[in-house]
């Protein structure tokens, strides 16, 4: 179905691809990436659940890229992230039943709320990173359980920011943000996974357009993970900083 007739589908399909591309590396070496890509799919002409559930598919795609490519950078504490995913995964079984329940018009204007309210803590976030890593806390701590059950039922409401929401977790457990990217990918892909089956069972999800977004995801993952290993946790620190501010600076045309 066309959503919005005033675009042919193929150049919709091409842009949401580009995009992708745009938001998966954003999304590996940072987050925020969905700032860009929901939107783009309400100026489509989608209902807000169904972009929703649809920007999901670029997400598995793109999270699926980079644990493959942190993996083969040695990059990537795999028992850390496993144990954090869990209250993740539990916590996005809760917020995409209230996704599906908002109503069209309410999701939009949390969705704008949740952009500057995301935005500035990380900015804030950033002005605290300590210059060293501290002492790895386990994933079993307390601080950490509830900080990723938020994590989860921010990530299976709306998905957008949560990317910034791990890095902050991930730091105050004294994660540098090159391992800390890397566990970000497994737990936001393993939540966004358990949300994207129930927003296909809902019926929420424009597959074409989806796979158009996970093509583009793919190749910007990689893009993102060759960056991230390469510059190392001070330029991540910066490009980080950078990527708030940009966003902050593109809500004044949302």
């Amino acid at each position: 179905m066309l959503y919005d007739q005033r675009v042919p589908l193929w150049l919709e399909l091409t842009a949401l691809a580009v995009a992708g591309v745009v938001a998966g590396a954003i999304n590996v070496i940072a987050g925020g990436g969905s700032f860009l890509i929901l939107p783009l799919l309400l100026f489509f002409g989608l209902p807000a659940a169904l972009a929703n559930g649809t920007n999901r598919v670029g997400i598995i795609s793109q999270n699926l890229a980079g644990i493959l490519g942190f993996h083969r950078h040695g990059a990537f504490d795999r028992s850390w992230a496993l144990k954090a995913s869990i209250p993740a995964m539990a916590g996005s079984a809760l917020g995409v039943w209230a996704a599906l329940a908002v109503p069209d018009f309410a999701f939009r204007r949390i969705l704008s709320v949740a952009m500057v309210v995301v935005t500035v803590a990380s900015l804030l976030n950033q002005r605290r990173q300590p210059l060293a890593p501290l002492d790895l806390k386990p994933a079993t701590h307390w601080s950490v359980i509830i900080g990723f059950f938020i994590v989860g039922v921010y990530g299976g409401f709306i998905q957008a920011g949560v990317g910034f929401l791990v890095l902050a977790i991930t730091s105050a457990a004294g994660m540098d943000l090159v391992r800390g990217n890397a566990v970000k990918m497994l737990s936001v892909m393993l939540l966004t996974l358990l949300s994207l089956v129930v927003f296909a069972g809902a019926g929420q999800v424009d597959w074409p357009r989806g796979l158009a977004l996970a093509l583009g995801n793919w190749f910007g993952a990689v893009i993102g993970v060759r960056m991230a290993v390469l510059k190392g946790h001070a330029w991540l620190q910066q490009v980080v900083t950078a990527t708030v501010i940009l966003v902050a600076i593109l809500l004044w045309f949302n």
